[in-house]
């Protein structure tokens, strides 16, 4: 039942994507923003509580509407399994900015693309060379696939084999999100104490769900490469699970997304250093979007499998 749900999730995804503005995600927003204002008020206790409220909550809630409805109806637990996947799960919630830069750097317009970068990212591109354009593009894109997608569909399916229902990719999204929003301000808002809480504990959910992003995109890519700029490389990129799979990434599309002055730094992989691959290009947008879905099938395929395999998927 799981392997179906996430299929007709993907697919109501993108025919009918969601508003940036819907009521779900606004709810769940809310809900995140009163706990950090009623509670934080500067010490750890306080910071791992508000974050425990904001993501525990709605995950618990979730899970027990799922529980309730299966017991009275399978088809309405079904229907509710859909409809949480349909809210966490989906490329559309980013891929308009992705494909709006990629149409304006076709048509030649690299300053439209530059805008679009700087409505994505909320940052001012300023002069960047083409390949750092291109670069941020690739690697903002990359990690949006990882935390919309893939992450959502790992930690799901370990919450769904555990009885937990759609639990998994609710815990998964609150946690992402407290992982940004959470982060220092200029106000000030948002205490030392809440910041280590939500950053802390994205490292440790964000963990399995990364290296299994990196490993798909090893399997669909260029595996050698993948693995080793995975195990040598990493730290090169960002630091923690962010890194793992912008290195796998690199690897295997063989192109450098490091910034030059750290590529380079000495390494060692199978191209012997990071810096020898070719800077990003135009025709690399491309590889990523191949990237991305051949991974999307390889692991809706392994998710078929063990369905037929008689295991709880």
């Amino acid at each position: 039942m799981g392997f179906f749900a996430i299929l007709i999730a993907l697919l109501l995804e993108q025919a009918r994507p969601l508003a940036y503005d819907n009521a779900a995600h606004a709810a769940l927003r809310s809900w995140a923003r009163s706990m950090r204002r009623n509670i934080d008020a500067g010490h750890a206790a306080q910071g791992w509580i508000a974050w425990s409220l904001a993501v525990g909550a709605p995950t618990l809630a979730a899970l027990l509407i799922y529980w309730a409805l299966w017991s009275f109806s399978s088809v309405m637990g079904f229907v509710w399994l859909v409809l949480v996947l349909y809210v966490t799960l989906g490329f559309r919630q980013f891929s308009h900015h992705f494909s709006q830069i990629r149409r304006a750097l076709d048509m030649g317009d690299e300053a439209q693309a530059r805008e679009k970068l700087a409505a994505w990212l909320r940052v001012d591109p300023g002069s960047l060379p083409r390949a750092e354009l291109l670069r941020q593009v690739i690697q903002h894109s990359v990690l949006s696939a990882h935390r919309h997608v893939f992450g959502v569909l790992v930690v799901f399916v370990v919450f769904w084999m555990l009885g937990l229902g759609p639990a998994g990719a609710i815990f998964y999204r609150m946690a992402e999100y407290l992982s940004r929003n959470w982060q220092a301000r200029a106000d000030n808002s948002r205490s030392p104490a809440l910041q280590h809480a939500a950053a802390r504990a994205w490292v440790w959910v964000d963990h399995l769900p990364a290296r299994a992003t990196a490993l798909g995109f090893a399997v669909v890519g260029n595996f050698e490469e993948a693995v080793a700029s995975w195990r040598s490389d990493a730290q090169l990129y960002a630091p923690g699970s962010d890194g793992v799979v912008l290195a796998a990434t690199s690897g295997a599309l063989n192109v450098r997304l490091a910034p030059r002055t750290m590529a380079a730094q000495p390494v060692v992989s199978v191209a012997d250093s990071e810096s020898v691959r070719p800077d990003p290009q135009l025709a690399h947008l491309g590889g990523v979007v191949g990237l991305v879905w051949r991974s999307v099938v390889l692991w809706m395929l392994v998710l078929a499998l063990l369905s037929l395999a008689r295991l709880p998927i």
